[in-house]
């Protein structure tokens, strides 16, 4: 799967490297326990490419609508996300109209529906998150560290923020629409003019609402300026239009066809919002046994099909509802956050130094030797770059709570989010969140290593 964003990333070598080695770090890799949740997403990333206005997503109802096939009928109530990637080009190169990306909601009902706006971000490639090169592991306890704007908004929602741009809660009339967002995408003053927004938002609706994300470009004022798009114009565009292009490749059927895999981009409703796991021995254990000295296990993150490392686990999500030309799955899982528990236990009988990684190894179905395979010198092509917060007690028993910034390369091994001293008997529990970042490019592992004593 390539990287959202990729044609942004500029910040990126292209440069030849000389042919790196493999090493293979001899381990199990488990399949991660527990499963998503069923809070629905509403998935916003096909066409990532958007030159011609028209909608990206629609979950309204078909009915007197002038391009019924593109609306999907998908009502949300209760809890439910929001995720959006898109990309602005000047095309031609002298057209420096900006974009404007609108998420309308739509109460179809007799009463007043709330919707609470729980977490939310939206920011651009250009000036709010530019892809800068950073290094592989930074403190990131205040959130000004990222790189790329799904690394910046995934950082601001895993602490809990919501962006100013967003009210704490709107209040749609019976049988009335409002904008959630009507934000543009800038290219005027780039050099390329190109540009890119991702949103992520968490809500919650005391009734039930459809959504629809749509993409416009600016309007004209009487003086010449440009506007953003009014609430009636989002309606219009919504009620007469058919999807916005140009569209991005079809996928290829999931079951393996021989030919070159397309996983496709996403637009679609997916199903499961957040991934708990208590990583333990087994099911009716309550604790997770730290390796034998020199030795580590892992467990697998957002895997995909041809991408198991030999768990034969598939955790993208399920499409509740998509357009026939977009992916199968949540290929990727951008914008969902795993929440893993690790309750360690020092079953030996002297002190251990264990440590806590997340590591992206060569991406494999069935692993060819036994073990991960990582590269000496890591590629040129950034595979992650996103927060990770980590939560234990330390050495002292004192609770720690630390935010780290990774940037992980292709076949890269990465360093401990965190390295425990252990004593004999030591019961440790170690808390690991993210939410995956876009423009990550699956699957990554969560390692738990043991070091070899000297």
């Amino acid at each position: 799967m390539l990287p959202l964003l990729l044609s942004l990333t500029l910040a990126q070598s292209t440069l030849p490297t000389p042919q790196a080695e493999e090493v293979v770090q001899p381990q199990i890799v488990r399949p991660l326990p527990g499963k998503l949740n069923a809070v629905p997403v509403f998935n916003s990333n096909s066409p990532e490419l958007v030159l011609k206005e028209g909608i990206l997503l629609s979950t309204f109802p078909p009915d007197g609508k002038k391009v019924p096939t593109a609306h999907l009928n998908f009502p949300f109530r209760g809890l439910f996300d929001i995720f959006a990637h898109h990309i602005a080009r000047a095309e031609p190169p002298e057209n420096l109209r900006s974009l404007y990306l609108g998420i309308i909601l739509h109460n179809p009902g007799s009463t007043p529906v709330t919707v609470n706006v729980l977490q939310a971000a939206s920011y651009l490639s250009q000036p709010d998150a530019p892809f800068i090169p950073l290094p592989s592991f930074t403190a990131n306890t205040l959130g000004t560290v990222f790189s790329g704007p799904g690394d910046r908004v995934t950082s601001d929602v895993l602490r809990g923020k919501r962006q100013d741009i967003f009210p704490a809660q709107i209040v749609i009339p019976p049988r009335q629409s409002q904008m959630l967002l009507n934000q543009p995408i800038p290219v005027q003053g780039l050099t390329p003019p190109l540009n890119g927004r991702s949103t992520l938002m968490r809500l919650r609706s005391n009734g039930t609402v459809y959504a629809a994300s749509l993409a416009m470009f600016a309007q004209t004022s009487p003086d010449g300026s440009d506007r953003p798009p009014t609430l009636e114009e989002w309606q219009n565009l919504l009620n007469n239009s058919d999807v916005a292009g140009p569209r991005d490749k079809t996928p290829t059927p999931l079951e393996d066809t021989g030919k070159p895999r397309i996983y496709g981009r996403v637009a679609g409703v997916a199903s499961g919002s957040q991934w708990r796991a208590l990583l333990v021995d087994n099911p009716k254990a309550k604790y997770l046994t730290i390796p034998q000295p020199g030795q580590a296990f892992s467990y697998a993150l957002s895997t995909l099909h041809g991408g198991t490392l030999g768990t034969g686990q598939i955790q993208s999500a399920k499409m509740l509802v998509r357009y026939p030309d977009t992916a199968y799955l949540a290929h990727g899982n951008y914008g969902i956050q795993y929440s893993l528990k690790l309750p360690l236990y020092n079953n030996t009988q002297s002190l251990q130094t264990v440590s806590v990684a997340i590591q992206t190894p060569l991406k494999e179905d069935q692993l060819v030797k036994p073990g991960l395979r990582f590269l000496s010198t890591p590629s040129n092509q950034v595979f992650f770059r996103g927060t990770v917060r980590v939560r234990y007690n330390d050495d002292q028993g004192k609770p720690q709570t630390q935010f780290v910034h990774l940037v992980q390369k292709r076949g890269q091994p990465g360093e401990p989010l965190t390295l425990l001293n252990m004593p004999a008997g030591d019961r440790r529990l170690v808390e690991v969140d993210l939410i995956y970042p876009p423009d990550a490019t699956p699957p990554q592992v969560l390692t738990v290593t043991t070091q070899a004593k000297s």
